[in-house]
């Protein structure tokens, strides 16, 4: 029930404050007496009369006398009633008394302070006094429009003065003609407002002062509105993620004592919480939703109570789902909430989300979490689909929350906000307690165990039966058993098909403390049955009744899952504002537990549908907004209960966006008009100004009617019987010095509105100053976020002078700091304001300019806030395709009924001008010049009325109208535009292709090619086509030749359209042409046979193998391939194969050799091809720089080698010739190949060997190869260490090469092994060399061998050693041998010696030697040279060496030198001995000095 709240006037009023001067000086001499010992003797008189008046006599019971019984009842009886009457007026008497009492003492309080005031008068009038206020001032409380009037006296000597405050600013009746009067009579000071408004609530103070000090005093004015005015508060909201909802203070509420406001959301009482927040401190209401979420939206209400009553206001705050997790998801469910709550068991409720273009629903996900943990553990392995889910399996006294996921085929949605905490209890146990008051003050408990005894098994459960039935579960519920028992008690169900008694437990790994239980595994058409057994320590009880038997349907019976409602009746739309449509529509003929609609829109045109609401609706009503003003919209409703949605409902009807006019009072006729001010006045009438409503009612306000009334005066008189149209209006027959208030009412077809508000107190004097007066009808247009444009009219009143400029100041709302925006005064009137900032909000004023000076400033602009409409468009500019028109178009952002478009020029409205005509569409305005030209130059703008101010400019110039004029001129003398002029192509066979591209051709073009002045059509050698999709027309010449050189021309003709397009094939470009034609002949031909579909190029392998290589095709297996070189043939190891497509002949070890023209040929019976790689020049260089490459990328880091003739750096690469650009550097100096520094290579590696280095070649070396692109260095630090020892290794291997060059050696001329025919002459002959000469020395089987006449020994000139034995004998068989040495070493040859009989075959050389051949005539010495002759170690000589003597190749080997006998011609002959080379000997074979020097690789000398 409301309670009722009494106005203030209506409530009887206690003065609580005694301000008056009596009053105080009362209470002190009251204090005085009270403590005076002795009163005066007037006083007491006084005060005995009074005592003696109200004394009373005593009353005298008499003597009791016996009395008989009847007598004694009947006494008591009588006694009884009288005393009962006597303590009634004993206790008035007692009251009466005392009131008279005060009487009395208050009458000798007055006489003896008149007494006291008459004897002080006189000293006080002489005595200094500082200011004291004997009657303060009183606060006040009135209504508004009427007066107040503020009185105080104040006393001091001399005389105060007192000055009057309002809110501690003096208060100056001047300022305000007609408002404030102060007076002075009699020492009574007074301030009288007249017609108090709300504004005029105020602390007002009297401030008394003098010489002696200051006195204050105070008092509080208040201005109330009556009831049916404007409200007591006025309550703004916007929502944003904190939702914030604030109103206006409330000026009779005391600034400490805010009023009480309470929130409600669908009529909800909300209460403070983690999820909302409340807050009433100053003048502000705040709701803060810190986590908003689906959950909390709906229709907020804010109602505050205050001493004048109750004020509310409401919004409907809308919250959109959150990006889907995945595209085409589901939003979040919402409202989730646990019922049924037990120790181990929850219902788990929620509301499913609305769907409007992603896919059905097809389940649920139900989530768990314990309170203080951040896991979540899912609670059902598959998709719910319905509303609800018994979640089971809590652990008791636990607290949890849950969460819902919806899922479709898309993917799961978002979590749901989690529920509020629920903690899993036992909800019999507070049953099972019974709670016994005694005497209202105790309280004894007693739990039902204590009443049931000692009871050790349960009672078996009751009532079995099924409290929620749904397609997916059964949710079974019981009565717990009684009696109970003490000990835990748990359940187990079982469960059969119903009237077979086959029954199975359900529930065997779960121990089930609550009388609740849900069952999944039902099959779907079957009824069940079931009963329940109380199970504790002590064992079972009996099974409880069977259940009736059940069957998963819905719960009216019908096939599940068709449990959703029906579909709502029929949708109607209507206007609401120029932002919202109301939209109602009939109730589902099958509610099923209805909980909400879902109410979705879709704009005429569109298919996408959008969301209206997110959260359930509970009525059949619901007001749409957001939406964009002129549009049309149809919209349709959805139904929701716990099975989700049910099918849409049919279509409104499509409903433009736009006022609903008529829809109250204020929305019919215009609201009232406001910011009158003065512009002019001559003392006998005044020109007044007006702004317009802000709201015109629906309809355009074409009449005002301004009224006018004396400052003094009450009654309003109207000024015009006639309207006036315009917001300007001059009154006449005023008083001069008279001060005047006005007020204007709006009207419209509606009827008039109500006035506006009495401007302030105008004076009408005579104006006489020489500056103009005030600008007026300051507007706003083409506000955006960082700028917009301010527009105002002239001053009525010029000054002394003609206007002649405008100064435009601004500043922030709410700041008096003006700054001006011109530095120089403007000709015109408007301003275009840059540089805002977006958001801020600012006022405007400007001051007009003459000759004589700057005028007073007009009145301040209303406040704007630098942000643009939403969905603002700006002016466009264009040329009609179809009539080429150039025009400037706006589509406004919105628009109403009663909007217009108004066009300007300069921002001067253009209205009928034949130069321009303005068309409207829609919401779209379009501007088209007649005849543009420089005239219309400059900038327009458009302003759309009766909107939040949708307007835009476009400065139109001279550049821009000239580029529109060519394109009109194209557009009404159309010209087929071209994408490509005429041009020609060479196609495959030698045809030639003319051809040209239209940007669109239509069905119904012509044209026509001319060559050479004459007109070419389709035949012979020519065809000629189009494609109108592509817009080509092109000419094709079959056999081009000499004889098509000329002009060539196209001429289209495409409705009223034409082109022409024209190419002079002459001269140069003609040859070219043709030559490219006689190609593609030619290639054409070619490609018939075999033919090479890329010609031979090169490549480069990784062992940098150059590869020359070609494809192939229009093959077969009779198809030779064959490569040449300078027209000589090269077969190459692995024979080409053309039906591979690719033929490659690789060149090993590139150099200069290669270079040289290349040729492949292909052929069959079909014909030849022929591909030529010339490499040479540039091709040379390519490749060499691409061997370089992959060479310079392998390369190792400098090697230091030393050898004989000094310090070697070699780089090891893939492969190294001299043509690749190698530069070796020292200390960053390119090295030239000198004597000094040699420089050269081999296939393996580059190297730079410094001769017979010094200390001058230290420092750091490098390499640099280069591919031409990219340069490979490496270096080496020849210093130091590294220098000092390769300096020794290079002395010590010069040393041992000029030993070993200098040493004894045969140089050749001595077989390995001679077999000889007995009595035959055996000459051993060979050729010595060494420096200095060498001495020599023959073995026989290791024993020194004398010269003698059977075997002599020579040795001539130092060169020639010679063994000669005569007549050979058996005996001389065996091994011989030679030793040469000198002071440098020496050598040690062997030679074995057979001899065999005349008659017997030639022997066998031993193992290891090879057979010679047997003497075809005559009887001769045959050597026989063995394979590796081995040195002997019996030598007798220590020259020879255990080292195993190097094999000489055959090359290097001679034939022995064979000598005969002198008296024996018939000798083998001799074969030529080879002539020594002393200065680079050779070995042959032999055993090398006893100290041979190191191996030493020697240096290979460049290729050249």
């Amino acid at each position: 029930m409301a309670s009722k709240v009494i106005p203030w006037y209506k409530k009887k009023h206690v003065s609580q404050v005694k301000t008056d001067y009596a009053y105080h000086h009362t209470k002190h001499v009251v204090k005085q007496q009270s403590e005076r010992k002795s009163s005066s003797k007037s006083v007491n008189q006084v005060q005995a009369q009074a005592t003696e008046a109200m004394a009373e006599p005593a009353y005298t019971v008499p003597v009791f006398r016996q009395r008989t019984t009847e007598e004694t009842e009947e006494y008591q009886r009588v006694t009884k009633n009288v005393g009962k009457g006597l303590a009634v007026i004993q206790e008035e008497l007692h009251r009466i008394r005392m009131a008279t009492k005060a009487q009395v003492d208050n009458l000798a309080i007055k006489s003896e302070v008149k007494d006291m005031m008459a004897r002080r008068g006189d000293s006080l009038e002489e005595t200094p006094k500082m200011p004291d206020f004997l009657v303060a001032l009183r606060p006040h409380t009135v209504w508004e429009k009427t007066p107040v009037k503020l009185f105080c006296t104040v006393q001091g000597n001399p005389r105060p003065i007192v000055k009057w405050y309002k809110g501690g600013v003096p208060v100056d009746p001047l300022s305000a003609p007609g408002k404030y009067k102060i007076e002075n009579k009699y020492g009574v000071h007074g301030l009288i407002i007249s017609r108090c408004v709300v504004s005029d609530t105020a602390e007002y103070s009297a401030v008394a002062t003098n010489q002696y000090g200051t006195a204050t005093s105070k008092a509080t004015v208040t201005v109330k509105r009556p009831s049916g005015g404007a409200h007591s508060c006025q309550l703004g909201m916007g929502f944003h993620r904190c939702v914030d909802v604030w109103w206006v203070a409330f000026p009779d509420s005391p600034s400490n004592v805010p009023p009480l406001a309470q929130w409600y959301r669908d009529d909800k009482l909300l209460k403070p919480s983690k999820l909302v927040e409340m807050s009433v401190c100053g003048s502000a209401a705040r709701l803060t939703l810190p986590h908003l979420a689906k959950d909390d939206e709906g229709l907020y209400t804010l109602r505050i109570f205050t001493k004048d009553g109750t004020a509310e206001h409401s919004a409907y705050l809308f919250v959109s789902d959150a990006p889907a997790s995945a595209a085409g998801a589901p939003g979040a469910p919402m409202s989730v909430k646990a019922y049924d709550i037990n120790s181990d068991y929850v219902l788990v409720a929620w509301k499913p989300p609305n769907t409007v273009n992603e896919a059905p629903i097809t389940g649920y996900f139900v989530d768990r979490c314990e309170a203080g943990s951040d896991t979540w553990v899912q609670c059902n392995d598959s998709p719910v689909k319905v509303c609800k889910y018994p979640v089971h399996g809590l652990s008791l006294g636990h607290s949890y929350h849950f969460r819902v996921r919806a899922v479709n085929s898309a993917g799961i949605s978002r979590p749901s906000r989690k529920s509020e905490k629920v903690t899993a209890l036992d909800a019999a146990e507070s049953e099972r307690l019974q709670v016994i008051k005694i005497e209202g003050k105790y309280d004894i408990v007693i739990k039902d165990d204590d009443l049931e005894g000692y009871v050790t098994i349960p009672g078996e459960p009751t009532d079995v039966h099924a409290s929620e039935v749904f397609k997916s579960y059964v949710v079974l519920s019981w009565k717990p058993p009684s009696p109970r028992g003490r000990a835990p008690l748990w359940y187990v169900i079982e469960k059969c098909l119903a009237g077979t008694g086959a029954w199975q437990r359900i529930n065997t790994a779960v121990k089930l403390h609550s009388p609740r239980y849900p069952v999944f595994d039902l099959q779907d058409g079957q009824k069940y049955q079931f009963r329940v057994y109380s199970v504790n320590m002590y064992g079972s009880s009996e099974a409880s009744e069977p259940s009736e038997p059940i069957h998963k349907v819905d719960q009216d019976g019908l096939e599940l899952p068709v449990g959703v409602p029906s579909a709502p009746g029929q949708v109607i739309a209507t206007r609401n504002s120029k932002s919202s449509v109301f939209v109602q529509w009939e109730a589902p003929k099958h509610l099923k537990n209805l909980m909400g609609y879902y109410i979705d829109g879709r704009m005429v045109g569109s298919k996408e549908w959008f969301a209206c609401n997110h959260k359930p609706f509970k009525h059949t009503r619901f007001v749409v907004h957001g939406l964009i003003p002129g549009e049309s919209y149809v919209f349709r409703v959805q139904a929701v209960n716990v099975f989700g949605l049910s099918e849409e409902s049919q279509e409104s009807s499509p409903i433009s966006v736009e006022p609903a006019l008529g829809k109250g009072f204020e929305y019919a006729t215009p609201s009232a008009p406001y910011g009158i001010t003065m512009l002019a006045c001559d003392g006998s009438s005044m020109t007044v100004a007006w702004r317009s409503p802000k709201h015109c009612g629906g309809s355009k306000v074409n009449a005002y009617y301004v009224d006018k009334r004396d400052a003094d005066s009450l009654i309003w008189k109207e000024v015009n019987l006639s309207a006036v149209t315009e917001r300007i209006c001059t009154v006449d027959n005023l008083k001069d010095g008279t001060f005047y208030e006005f007020r204007v009412q709006a009207g419209n077809m509606a009827g008039v509105g109500v006035p506006s508000a009495p401007s302030d107190p105008m004076k009408c004097e005579a104006w006489t100053m020489d500056e103009p007066g005030p600008a007026y009808d300051l507007s706003f247009s083409e506000v955006r976020s960082h700028s917009l444009v301010l527009l105002w009219k002239a001053p009525v009143y010029t000054g002394a002078s003609a206007v002649t400029g405008y100064f435009v100041d601004m500043a922030k709302k709410g700041s008096t700091e003006f700054v001006t925006r011109n530095e120089e005064a403007l000709s015109h009137r408007y301003l275009q304001v840059t540089g805002l900032e977006e958001g801020e909000t600012y006022v405007f004023r400007v001051r007009a300019v003459n000759a004589n000076g700057v005028g007073r400033p007009s009145q301040l602009s209303d406040p704007v806030c630098a942000r643009a409409l939403p969905g603002t468009k700006e002016i466009e500019v264009g040329v009609d395709g179809e009539t080429g028109d150039i025009f400037l178009s706006l589509e406004a952002c919105e628009i109403c009924d009663t909007s217009k478009f108004v066009w300007s020029k300069n921002y001067k409205p253009i209205g009928d001008c034949p130069r321009v005509s303005v068309s409207a569409k829609g919401r779209t305005s379009r501007l088209t010049f007649t005849n543009p030209d420089k005239d219309d130059l400059g900038r327009y703008s458009v302003v759309v009325t009766d909107t939040d101010g949708v307007s835009s400019s476009h400065t139109l110039t001279e550049d821009a109208l000239n580029t529109m004029l060519e394109l009109s001129h194209a557009i009404r003398n159309p010209v087929i535009p071209l994408k490509h002029g005429l041009n020609y192509e060479v196609l495959e066979k030698g045809h030639v292709r003319f051809w040209l591209q239209a940007v669109k051709l239509s069905p119904s073009v012509s044209y026509r090619f001319i060559v050479n002045d004459k007109e070419v059509t389709s035949g012979e050698g020519h065809k000629i086509s189009h494609d109108v999709a592509s817009g080509i027309i092109q000419m094709t010449v079959d056999h081009f030749t000499r004889a098509d050189e000329g002009t060539y021309t196209v001429q289209i003709n495409d409705g009223k359209a034409k082109a022409q397009s024209s190419l002079v094939l002459v001269g140069d470009v003609f040859k070219a042409a043709l030559k490219e034609a006689e190609f593609q002949r030619k290639e054409h031909i070619r490609k018939q046979g075999p033919h090479f579909s890329e010609y031979l190029y090169f490549t480069v392998t990784e062992d940098c193998t150059v590869m020359l290589a070609c494809k192939v095709a229009n093959v077969k297996k009779e198809t030779t391939f064959h490569w040449y070189k300078e027209d000589e043939e090269i077969v190459p190891d692995t024979p080409p194969n053309v039906m591979s497509g690719a033929c490659a002949l690789p060149i090993p070890l590139f150099s200069r050799k290669d270079q040289g023209v290349f040729k492949a040929v292909l052929s069959d019976d079909r014909g030849k091809d022929t591909s030529v790689f010339d490499i040479s020049g540039q091709v040379f260089e390519d490749i060499i720089n691409a061997v370089a490459k992959i060479a310079g990328e392998s390369a190792s880091d400098l090697v230091l080698q030393c050898t004989p003739e000094g310090i070697r750096l070699q780089c090891y690469m893939s492969y190294y010739t001299e043509e690749m650009k190698t530069v070796w550097k020292h200390r960053d100096s390119k090295i030239a190949s000198s004597e000094k520094m040699r420089i050269g290579g081999t296939a393996e590696m580059a190297w730079m060997q410094i001769c017979d280095p010094s200390d001058k070649e230290k420092g750091h070396y490098s390499i640099e190869i280069s591919d031409g692109v990219k340069t490979h260095t490496r270096t080496f630090d020849l210093s130091g260490q590294a220098y000092t020892d390769a300096y020794e290794e290079y002395l010590r291997l010069k040393a041992a090469a000029f030993a070993e060059k200098n040493r004894g050696r045969v140089v050749g001329g001595l077989p390995d092994v001679v077999t000889i025919m007995e009595q035959k002459s055996l000459s051993l002959t060979c050729t010595v060399w060494g420096e200095p000469t060498p001495e020599v020395t023959w073995f026989k089987n290791e024993q020194e061998v004398a010269s003698t006449e059977h075997t002599k020994v020579t040795f001539d000139g130092g060169k020639f050693a010679s063994l000669v034995i005569n007549k050979v004998t058996p005996e001389d068989s065996g091994k011989y041998s030679i030793n040469v040495r000198n002071k440098y070493g020496g050598e040690f040859v062997e030679i074995t010696v057979s001899v065999y009989k005349h008659g017997e075959p030639i022997p066998e050389p031993k193992i290891g030697h090879p057979k010679m051949a047997t003497p075809a005539a005559t009887p001769t010495a045959t050597p026989v040279p063995p394979k590796s002759p081995a040195p002997s170690s019996k030598a007798p000589t220590p020259a020879p060496s255990k080292t195993p003597t190097p094999v000489p190749s055959k090359s290097q080997t001679p034939a022995p030198s064979m000598k005969s006998a002198a008296s024996t011609p018939a000798s083998t002959p001799v074969p030529k001995s080879p002539t020594p080379t002393p200065k680079s000997p050779t070995p042959q074979r032999g055993v090398k000095s006893p100290t041979p020097p190191r191996f030493m690789k020697s240096p290979t000398p460049p290729r050249k």
